[in-house]
């Protein structure tokens, strides 16, 4: 049985795939990093502005970087 020797074009392809999806996970860390504290800050400013507080503004932004951090350590950390 004769071998084919591998095609250099799909060992390009490969890599441009696998660049690609390593691109896509850095881009998605990014806007969790970015939502994280925005969801979770104006969360915070709608309870301050509805209780009548000050503080659960920073509370919410801490909260959501947090949470955010550990989402990116829990997806992309434990491969």
């Amino acid at each position: 049985m004769q071998e084919h020797p591998p095609d250099p074009d799909d060992a390009r392809e490969r890599l441009r795939a696998e660049n690609s999806r390593e691109a896509d996970s850095a881009w998605r860390a990014i806007a969790y990093l970015i939502s994280g504290p925005m969801v979770y800050g104006g969360l915070g400013a709608l309870l301050d502005h509805w209780i009548g507080t000050s503080w659960l503004v920073g509370v919410g932004i801490v909260a959501g970087m947090v949470l955010s951090l550990y989402l990116i350590w829990f997806r992309y950390g434990t491969h």
